[in-house]
């Protein structure tokens, strides 16, 4: 495994992570024995960051992460985020709240589930427009300073919002999408985080799985799979998205390697201070995720790779609309 640091924090982490949200329903039914192997799995070929979020599963995710590493907690650098929550039990994440005394009882609920005594990079899952930034961040420096959080970081933040941020305490990484086919953070959000040296962990490389292939019909989706209000797993919208990955497919079939390996190394060929966290439920896909960290791209291939994606003929918005 290839590892890399991010930013310049110096917080070392394997060059691909893994991305924990599918394992608690997301995507359909998951067997908590079966993730917490693939964790266990992934642990064993070099895997070191795992990603999670109190608001995936309201806490349940952060459970299984917690039994997953126990008496593992040393080989794992341990990410969480906080700052989104439901209106109403077993609703979705949709309220931001940064509010500092929130931010605090967030990771001291996050540090129970998860079973351990620090989090090493802990994101504000959103900045909230009802709260500068900077209280937000100062919350959570707080938290550094009294030994509950190593490192601190963003997600889904503006380049405003991060130079703020990074004003009151070193933020370490911003967490975003960032894929072959969604790559709105290459015109000023990458060029923010690079000069302020902040490390870019890239949510979502997969495409919510289209590039990792095998997606021809919205009928694959589990009945309770969050994909199914995605716009972009929506009827024309689906069809084209699966049509483009289709074509990729023939496109590249002479490389000899699976499109979400090429993907995942694309990913990691446009910079040292990227690093993918691909989500997966199945010890075989994660063994492949793992393994475009060893696949090696010549600048002709990564051209051609983004040529073959332009990020316009994807089909639908990259989130749902808010209600």
């Amino acid at each position: 495994m290839e590892y890399r640091k991010l930013g310049a924090s110096g917080l070392e982490v394997s060059a691909v992570g893994l991305g924990c949200l599918a394992m608690t329903g997301a995507y359909g039914p998951a067997d908590e024995a079966d993730c917490v192997e693939v964790v266990r799995r992934g642990l064993d070929l070099g895997l070191t960051l795992l990603d999670t979020a109190d608001f995936y599963g309201e806490g349940a995710n952060e459970s299984l992460v917690g039994r997953a590493i126990a008496g593992h907690r040393d080989r794992v650098v341990l990410a969480t985020r906080g700052g989104l929550r439901a209106e109403r039990p077993g609703g979705p994440p949709k309220i931001v709240d940064g509010r500092p005394e929130y931010l605090r009882a967030a990771c001291e609920a996050s540090l129970q589930r998860l079973g351990t005594d620090v989090v090493d990079l802990y994101y504000l899952g959103r900045v909230d427009p009802k709260v500068p930034v900077e209280e937000s961040v100062g919350a959570l420096a707080e938290l550094v300073a009294e030994g509950k959080i190593r490192h601190i970081g963003l997600s889904e933040a503006t380049p405003e919002e991060i130079r703020r941020g990074h004003g009151v305490h070193r933020l370490t990484a911003l967490q975003t999408e960032y894929s072959l086919w969604e790559r709105h953070v290459e015109a000023e959000i990458l060029p923010t985080t690079r000069e302020l040296g902040i490390g870019f962990v890239a949510h979502t490389p997969l495409g919510k799985g289209f590039l990792a292939g095998g997606l021809t019909d919205e009928q694959q989706l589990a009945p309770g799979d969050i994909r199914r209000n995605h716009p972009r797993f929506q009827g024309e919208s689906f069809e084209r998205n699966a049509a483009l990955v289709a074509e990729l497919d023939v496109a590249v079939a002479d490389t000899g390697v699976p499109v979400s390996q090429l993907a995942l190394a694309w990913l990691l060929a446009r910079g040292e201070d990227i690093v993918p966290i691909p989500g997966t439920r199945k010890a075989g896909h994660l063994a492949a995720n793992l393994g475009a960290a060893g696949v090696q791209l010549s600048a002709n291939l990564v051209e051609r790779l983004s040529s073959l994606v332009p990020p316009e003929k994807v089909a639908g918005p990259r989130v749902p609309v808010r209600r």
